[in-house]
């Protein structure tokens, strides 16, 4: 088998496809996260905290000359943007397993009766007991 059938093959598989499908709507999900936290939240979150924008929170620990700023303000920012998409992503998994779950099964029925003969045989075997 060459390498580019191999490939071809490997790339054909549906989990790939699926994986490369999900990858994508990922991307542009993520995007419509953050356009919610940067649009959003973090104005609300701004207003609660007397107008600071989270985002240009910084502290700077280099000298005048050579300034070195540690951004936690974007880290906070990056975070709030995780938990609503893990928030989102948990909550549509959920919604999904419910959806695929089997349905809860019935109580098993009654067995059907045994078949006429073997009613016979039985009640045969039960009159040869009793004669013994």
């Amino acid at each position: 088998m060459s390498l580019a059938s191999e490939f071809k093959e490997f790339a054909m598989r549906g989990n790939v496809i699926d994986l490369a499908v999900g990858v994508v709507i990922g991307g542009a999900f993520g995007k419509i996260v953050s356009s919610l936290v940067d649009s959003i939240v973090m104005p609300i979150i701004g207003a609660l905290t007397s107008g600071v924008d989270l985002s240009e929170l910084a502290v700077n620990i280099g000298t005048d000359e050579a300034p070195v700023l540690i951004k936690y303000g974007a880290f906070i920012q990056a975070s709030v943007d995780f938990l609503i998409i893990a928030l989102v992503i948990f909550m549509t998994l959920k919604g999904i397993n419910k959806l695929k779950r089997p349905p809860e099964p019935a109580a098993p029925a009654e067995p059907p009766p045994p078949p006429r003969e073997q009613v016979l045989l039985e009640e045969i075997r039960d009159l040869l007991k009793r004669q013994a």
